[in-house]
């Protein structure tokens, strides 16, 4: 029941995913404008899931940075009703941003130390996989909402208000672990099944007998610069995507939101699958491979301008393959992350997808502004090639 709290955040956020970029293009705004708002706002976020991870692992107090997270968000999305300058809304976006990452390490940290090491893969992934449903749900809204009409003033009220039911529901149901301990015991394990392994390995040789195994740690920084070409790439094609279906494939804004929806959809799907399956000792082998999967669908996506008859059919199957993978993505790096990165550093996930997030907001539509959709799709593809390699050096 804790979970539910997420619910309705995802809901509004879910729903805002695809009416901002929409509505800064409403009254006024650019392609870079929208890059500079999702850039400033994500760099400013690097800093504070920083502080967030580390105070949250400090104090050992999770519910009230929730709290603060969920309790800004409905403020700030407030105060957006209350102008229409895209300057203020960038500036308000950004403070937003500060808060609003504040509930990302404590979700993370009490999804781990709720469960025991071999649980987190199914625990990550039916928390995500429960969350995108409330995302899904959001973007139905919105596509009713824009098919009737309502006002930009409308949505933007709604979004608060799901902010504020997840504010209230969380101080009902969310309390702080009573013990920290699961992660410093997976640290514990891994050190010594390492040790363990070399013990094996050493007596091997000794004995004069051959081995075909070898004494390798993970490559921790190859995840890391992974994690982030993955982020740089989604963002490059994710944030300029509302305005390419809107204005290259001439899709009225309820048509966006029912394709998002489905993107989403398969996204439920994906959680659902990964949720069933045990892979706590396949995961990081799997990352690779998804990263060259999600390579090959962005370039396939390049080519749907080139099949006018076709063209939505195709992006909304590739979208939902999309989707589909990025759920099994989220969750083996999700579970890794809690295995690699050392209590006190629990918002270090946050950060590295906060910095490719970044990046890519700003690049991709400043790409498609000055060069073209295609260019920022085919862009999006090779850095998602790159990301690939880097988790393979890292497995």
């Amino acid at each position: 029941m804790w979970r539910l709290w997420f619910f309705f955040h995802e809901m509004a956020f879910g729903l805002l995913s695809v009416f901002l970029p929409l509505y800064i293009i409403t009254i006024g705004g650019s392609l870079l404008e929208i890059g500079i708002l999702s850039a400033v706002a994500l760099f400013l976020a690097i800093p504070a899931s920083f502080f967030w991870g580390y105070i949250c692992d400090k104090t050992r107090h999770y519910k009230r940075y929730i709290l603060i997270s969920f309790f800004a968000s409905a403020l700030f999305l407030y105060l957006f009703t209350l102008s229409t300058n895209v300057t203020l809304l960038i500036v308000l976006y950004a403070m937003m941003s500060i808060l609003h990452v504040a509930h990302e390490p404590p979700k993370n940290v009490l999804i781990a130390e709720l469960y025991s090491r071999k649980d987190w893969e199914k625990s990550f992934a039916f928390y995500e996989g429960f969350t995108e449903i409330g995302w899904l749900i959001g973007l139905v809204l919105g596509f009713f909402m824009s098919a009737y009409g309502f006002s930009a003033v409308s949505e933007l009220v709604l979004c608060s208000g799901l902010n504020l039911i997840a504010f209230i529901t969380s101080l009902i149901l969310v309390t702080d672990p009573l013990l920290i301990f699961e992660r410093g015991l997976v640290n514990i394990e891994k050190t010594i099944e390492f040790a363990s392994k070399g013990i094996v390995i050493a007596s091997r040789i000794l004995d004069g007998l051959s081995t075909d195994e070898r004494l390798k740690r993970e490559n921790l920084r190859a995840f890391c610069i992974g994690l982030v070409l993955f982020s740089i790439s989604t963002s490059i094609l994710f944030t300029p995507l509302p305005i390419f279906f809107s204005k290259e494939l001439a899709l009225p804004t309820s048509m966006v939101f029912a394709i998002y929806a489905l993107n989403s959809s398969g996204g439920v799907l994906g959680y659902f699958l990964v949720s069933k399956k045990s892979i706590q000792q396949t995961e990081k082998f799997q990352i690779s491979r998804i990263a060259l999967f999600r390579s090959i669908l962005t370039f396939l996506l390049a080519g749907v301008t080139l099949i006018p008859t076709y063209n939505v059919i195709l992006a909304i199957i590739i979208l939902i393959l999309m989707g589909f993978v990025y759920a099994f993505f989220i969750v083996y790096t999700l579970s890794l992350s809690m295995e690699l990165i050392p209590a006190g550093k629990a918002g270090l996930f946050n950060v590295l997808l906060g910095i490719g997030g970044a990046c890519g907001s700003f690049i991709g539509p400043f790409i498609a502004q000055a060069f073209g959709f295609t260019c920022v799709i085919l862009t999006a593809s090779v850095i998602f090639f790159f990301a690939y390699v880097s988790f393979k050096i890292f497995a």
